[in-house]
């Protein structure tokens, strides 16, 4: 070796002595700053951690690793130092070395990190902050966010060139939704010929592909319907000017056109971003990856990381292709997989990929670790939906009780929010703690959507459809045709309903509702006086005082009282967010409370910390990870869906990926459970097991099934409503629980070897003979609960030692409330307590 190259070995040798905690495709990640670069990162590989230590490697040592610069008047002695050095001195002593190797090191303002959630983004963040310690001046101007809340930043600071005032909103489903309804009726079409959600996914995904009003009539051509879309898409636009506001798809977009109409715009971010980096880039659709060009052309320094397999989010517009043609759209760039899961076992590992190898259109990778193998795959098959939701109770509580889980180790995640109910039922019966992510969230309650409203109008008094929404809360006696005439004359007047309001008196058309105007007027514009002093947490109960709000729900009793409390967590989230701010050397705005409300997810909210099983749709579960997680209804016409089924490949492969994805959700267990009958949306359907579990292969499967009515009768026939088949036969595992005093064969023959816990298991090579079902009133009827009275002492095995207060007869079913020394009171049905008398 010349002393050129020696030199560069030592100093190579160096930097991955102090990142010898990163594997090597990842060192690479790391390493590789110039140029377009495409991390395929797979599930659990630890994408963040490449991520976050790239960007700090860039900020302190720019192209340090890979540079072939040699210095001059290079000697023996010092590269022979140097290649000593990686063999004997500490992790701090070489970061205080690796200093003297930096080319070209960034300035973190031009430093750009993209991601999809704000939880996300707050863990970069965080991470960054915590890479920089001993140096918080070194990161401290990068900005991160989401594509969201990065356009804002961009539209407000140039809303004038946009065509938006500096204070627009952003209206969010509900505010859209009423913004749909006054454009239709703009143009005089009926909402049931035209349902507004017809035409707001058009809309959505129109603007997805960057289609102005003016694009889409064109596209629409004569198509009568989508002319008719294109009407109420151009109404809809004029509304949202009007009140100065955007909707969600309208921030990237309008960003987009921004950059569009004006080059000198995107040439200050161009230059001004060196590096950009987006996270999750498999959920991009065209208005994303269009944006990211822009932002990355000037240097072409653009790092993209993600999973082609865990590209879910075809429904809200993100199309596969730009992460599957990212090498095409940059011919020089380097394809680096991760491909070393640190999150799940072997067996879950080979589940996953088994699942996943069966779609085409992907990059490929094999995902392995080096943790083991772990449990097996549990496939619980169960009778009903009902019978799924106890064996999910069952489990939880066991292992609850066994010591070696906690309740917030478990996730329930189904395929669509309508199998929640059951599961939901069967947990508050038992008492065990639960959350829901994905149902009515807390910013959808109505005093919150009220309050957001007020403070709304207070920083953008051209949002009619915040005015309209409180302008009666609390009852003002401005009736329907007052607020009719207002809208006209701002309509005519083209002005905003607000500035028709402050000038009530001119109009004689509003001379009987004027006194009652202008002291709405009053009360608004004195609190958009005070908000430019007071303190946001003040001027929440100042609003919620002044406007008489909180009196109102004072004053209906205790009806209203956790609204009340609901308006105290609210504040509690503003205070939250002045504390973040300054914690960030910002200062806490009306506008940046309401930004960061406006563009908050539910998964945003998730805590982690909480004691409590979480159950959420699969969609929402991604990028979360869990160490037990139940999948229950794996059937096919539920998991895939019927659309799916009756659909493409495309859809095929959409709908797998999502299974992958929610089998790489399970850290140690995997549950997946399915029934042989099931009564959804008021029909009782007879689906077989998906065809995503029988793609796993059945050495990682353990089998189990009770022994109730009709499950071990069936193993052909037609099924569902489109005359599916049952899966092929292969060997299986059951577990079905078993009287004590003795085994026995099964129908085709296979003797049961004894299990642990009062089961039998029994190894089956090929299915039994189908035999009929017995009748309900034949079977046996299920052991009954056991009977407690007032005063019996009980032991639960979760809440330990209680004594019974109290007995109420449910039906069948008895309910019970019992106080417990440890766990408090607790009131629990019978069926399901688990208790026994001592």
């Amino acid at each position: 070796m010349t002393l050129a190259e020696r030199y560069l070995a030592a100093k190579r040798a160096l930097f991955d002595a102090v990142y010898n905690d990163l594997n090597d495709r990842q060192r690479e990640a790391v390493y590789t700053v110039n140029h377009p670069l495409l991390v395929l990162a797979g599930a659990g590989s630890g994408k963040t951690t490449v991520l976050v230590r790239r960007i700090a490697f860039i900020i302190r040592y720019g192209n340090a690793y890979l540079s072939d610069t040699v210095p001059d008047g290079l000697t023996d002695e010092q590269v022979d130092y140097l290649a000593q050095a990686a063999q004997t001195c500490t992790k701090e002593q070489l970061r205080q070395m690796l200093d003297a190797f930096a080319e070209n090191p960034c300035p973190s303002y031009a430093v750009l990190a993209i991601t999809f959630t704000n939880k996300a983004a707050k863990e970069i963040r965080s991470r960054i902050d915590a890479m920089f310690a001993d140096d918080p001046a070194g990161c401290a101007e990068i900005m991160t966010g989401t594509f969201h809340s990065v356009c804002v930043r961009i539209l407000r600071r140039h809303a004038e060139a946009a065509g938006y005032h500096a204070g627009f909103s952003i209206y969010d489903t509900d505010d859209s939704k009423k913004a749909y309804a006054e454009a239709l009726k703009r143009c005089r079409i009926d909402e049931k010929l035209l349902p507004i959600k017809s035409v707001a996914n058009a809309v959505s995904r129109a603007k997805d592909r960057l289609l102005t009003p003016e694009d889409f009539e064109t596209e629409a051509g004569a198509d009568f319907r989508m002319g008719q879309i294109a009407r109420v898409y151009t109404a809809y636009q004029q509304i949202l000017r009007e009140s100065n506001a955007l909707d969600f798809d309208d921030i990237i977009m309008q960003t987009v056109l921004l950059f569009r109409r004006h080059p000198e715009i995107m040439e200050y971010y161009q230059k001004r971003f060196r590096y950009v980096c987006v996270d999750e880039y498999q959920d991009t659709n065209i208005a994303q990856f269009e944006l990211t060009r822009m932002l990355a052309e000037g240097r072409r320094n653009l790092m993209v990381v993600g999973d082609d397999d865990q590209s879910i989010y075809r429904f809200r517009g993100a199309t596969i292709e730009n992460i599957l043609s990212f090498d095409k759209a940059y011919p020089d760039a380097k394809v680096i997989r991760l491909e070393q899961n640190y999150r799940s076992t072997q067996n879950i590992l080979d589940a996953a990929n088994a699942v996943i190898a069966k779609n085409n259109g992907r990059m490929g990778k094999t995902l392995w670790t080096a943790a083991g193998a772990g449990s097996m795959i549990h496939l619980v098959g169960c009778e009903d939906q009902n019978d799924e939701s106890r064996r999910i109770v069952d489990t939880v509580q066991k292992l609850v009780a066994s010591g070696n889980a906690c309740y917030r180790d478990f996730a329930v995640l189904y395929r669509m929010n309508a199998q929640s109910q059951n599961i939901e039922k069967a947990f508050a019966r038992a008492a065990v703690p639960y959350r829901m992510l994905g149902g009515t969230r807390f910013s959808d309650r109505k005093e919150i959507r009220d309050a957001v409203a007020y403070l709304q109008l207070i920083n953008n008094h051209d949002d009619n459809v915040r005015l309209l929404r409180i302008i009666n809360e609390p009852r003002r006696k401005i009736g329907p045709k007052t607020l009719e005439a207002i809208a006209a004359i701002a309509a005519e007047q083209d002005c905003s309903q607000f500035e028709v309001i402050e000038r009530a008196q001119s109009y004689a058309a509003l001379k009987n509702a004027a006194p009652m105007l202008d002291d709405f007027a009053r009360l608004i514009n004195g609190l958009t006086a005070d908000a430019a002093e007071m303190r946001l947490d003040v001027l929440f109960d100042a609003m919620l005082d002044r406007s008489g709000y909180r009196q109102m729900l004072i004053a209906a009793g205790e009806a209203e009282e956790e609204r009340l409390e609901n308006l105290e967590e609210f504040k509690s989230q503003i205070l939250e967010y002045m504390k973040d701010s300054e914690d960030g050397n910002e200062t806490p705005t009306l506008t940046g409370f309401l930004e960061e409300t406006a563009l908050v997810a539910d998964v945003d909210r998730y805590d982690e910390s909480a004691d409590a099983v979480v159950m959420m749709t699969i969609h929402s579960a991604k990028g979360l990870e869990f160490p037990i997680v139940f999948l229950p209804g794996m059937e096919d016409g539920i998991f895939p869906g019927m659309q799916t089924i009756e659909g493409g490949e495309s859809e095929m492969e959409e709908e797998r990926r999502l299974a992958y994805v929610a089998i790489t959700r399970a850290k140690r267990e995997l549950y997946i459970l399915h029934a042989d009958q099931r009564l959804l949306y008021g029909r009782t359907g007879y689906n077989p097991l998906s065809r995503f579990v029988s793609e796993i292969p059945a050495s990682l499967i353990e089998e189990e099934k009770t022994q109730r009515a009709g499950i071990w009768g069936r193993t052909q026939g037609t099924y569902g409503s489109y005359g599916a088949q049952s899966p092929a036969s292969q060997k299986k595992t059951y577990y079905r629980e078993q009287d004590s005093r003795s085994t026995r064969s099964n129908a085709s023959g296979a003797t049961g070897a004894r299990g642990g816990s009062g089961t039998v298991r029994v190894t089956l090579g090929s299915p039994a003979a189908p035999r009929p079902t017995a009748p309900r009133s034949a079977v046996a009827p299920a052991r009954q609960a056991p009977a407690f009275a007032p005063g019996d002492r009980v032991e639960h095995m979760v809440f330990g030692a209680g004594e019974v207060i109290s007995c109420k007869k449910m039906g069948t079913d008895t309910l019970y409330e019992v106080i417990f020394e440890k766990a408090g009171t607790k009131k629990l049905m019978g069926s399901f307590a688990k208790m026994r008398k001592v």
